[in-house]
C-alpha cells in the first residue's frame, strides 16, 4: 500500500490541496486487503482470514508513512497537513520502491521497499535502503537475521551501482515508528557461498532436524525424516500445539468427533507401523471439511495432522490445523 501511495499520479491536483492523504492511504489499503483476501483464501492451505486485524494494518501504513515523512526531513508528521504538493516532493525523493536488486552475475537477488535520498549531518547527499517491518520492534539493537537482511541489500545497491553516494540500510518498524540502523561488515561473499550450497543436485540434500529447524516447518507431510527424529527422541513432541502421524480409526461427519490411531515410523524413510496408542479429537471449521473430503475419497492412506491442540485426552483441529494425507518423500 506504501508502494502505491508513492506511485500516486498528482499531476491533475493542485499543490494547495490538503487533508486528502489519510483518505487516499484508506482507499488504497482497502483495495490492496481485499485483492490480498482473496489470494489468500484461494490458497489450498490457509488458515482463517483474521478481518479484525484490518485496524492493525491502517495503524501499521499509517506508522510507515509518518517515518517517511520524518526521514524525508518534513516539519510535520500530522498527514492532514501534507499537502499535495508535498507528497510530489517526497515522490522525488523516493528513488525506488518495491525495486529489484541483483548481483552482476546474476545469482543474488533482493528486493528493497523503498531507496530515498536524503541529507546527512552536513547536508550532504545520502542514500537510505529502508525495509518496512511490521512485527515486533527490537528493544535494542537488531536481531542478527534482520541486520543481515539489510545489509544484504545494502551490499546489492553498492555492487550495482558503483558510483552511489554514502548509504545506509535500516530497518523501519511500523508499530512504534522506530528506526534502526544495520551496520556491519558485507554479507555477499557468506550469500554466495550459500548459493553454491543450494544448487539443484541428484542427491537431496541431507536431513538435519532439530527443534529449531522442524518447528515451523511447512513440508513435515512429505518428510520422513522429521518423523524419525521425533520417534528417537531427536526433536521434541512440542508443546501444546503439535503434529502427529495417524490412522483414522472413526469418524462422526456431523458432529466433527474422530478417534486416532498413532502411527509410528519403521526404519528412515516413511514405512508405518501399527500400535494401541489413541486418542480422541474435535475437529471443526478448516480441518472438519478436509477430513471430510478425505473420507469421501475412501483413502486408507495414514494422515499428517498438523498444528493440533493437545488439552488433555482430547486433541483439537479447526481453522489453525491442516489434515492431510501423509506423503513421504523417499
Amino acid at each position: 500500500s506504501l508502494e502505491d501511495i508513492c506511485n500516486l499520479d498528482l499531476t491533475e491536483r493542485g499543490d494547495i490541496e490538503n487533508d486528502w492523504l489519510e483518505q487516499a492511504a484508506m482507499e488504497i489499503l482497502e483495495e490492496n486487503w481485499e485483492e490480498e483476501r482473496d489470494v489468500f483464501l484461494s490458497a489450498p492451505r490457509h488458515p482463517k482470514w483474521k478481518s479484525e486485524q484490518f485496524k492493525k494494518a491502517k495503524d501499521g501504513l499509517i506508522g510507515a508513512i509518518r517515518i517517511l515523512l520524518f526521514r524525508t526531513d518534513m516539519e510535520t508528521k500530522e498527514l492532514s497537513q501534507i499537502t499535495v504538493g508535498i507528497w510530489k516532493q517526497i515522490q522525488e525523493i523516493v528513488i525506488s520502491n518495491e525495486g529489484t536488486l541483483t548481483s552482476n552475475c546474476g545469482r543474488l537477488m533482493g528486493r528493497l521497499d523503498l531507496l530515498i535520498s536524503t541529507k546527512d549531518q552536513d547536508n550532504q547527499t545520502l542514500w537510505v535502503v529502508a525495509d518496512l517491518k511490521t512485527g515486533k520492534p527490537p528493544k535494542d539493537v537488531l536481531s542478527e537475521n534482520v541486520s543481515r537482511q539489510l545489509r544484504f541489500y545494502r551490499d546489492l545497491l553498492k555492487q550495482s551501482k558503483p558510483d552511489h553516494p554514502p548509504l545506509k540500510a535500516e530497518g523501519w518498524y511500523s508499530a512504534n515508528e522506530t528506526i534502526h540502523e544495520a551496520e556491519g561488515p558485507s554479507v555477499l561473499e557468506d550469500a554466495f557461498s550459500v548459493w553454491e550450497k543450494t544448487k539443484p543436485s541428484e542427491k537431496p540434500l541431507e536431513a538435519k532436524p532439530n527443534d529449531s529447524s522442524c518447528s515451523f516447518c511447512d513440508w513435515k507431510a512429505w518428510c520422513p525424516s522429521w518423523w524419525a527424529a521425533r520417534r528417537d527422541g531427536i526433536i521434541s513432541p512440542g508443546g501444546m500445539f503439535r503434529d502427529e502421524v495417524v490412522r483414522l480409526v472413526r469418524f462422526d461427519d456431523e458432529s466433527g468427533a474422530a478417534l486416532f490411531e498413532r502411527a509410528p515410523p519403521i526404519g528412515e524413510d516413511g514405512d508405518l507401523s501399527e500400535s494401541t496408542h489413541r486418542f480422541g479429537a474435535i475437529l471443526k471449521d478448516r480441518a472438519l471439511d478436509s477430513l471430510r473430503r478425505l473420507k469421501a475419497t475412501d483413502s486408507k492412506k495414514p494422515l499428517f495432522l498438523g498444528s493440533v491442540r493437545a488439552q488433555g485426552k482430547i486433541i483439537h483441529l479447526g481453522h489453525w490445523s491442516e489434515v492431510m494425507e501423509w506423503s513421504p518423500i523417499n
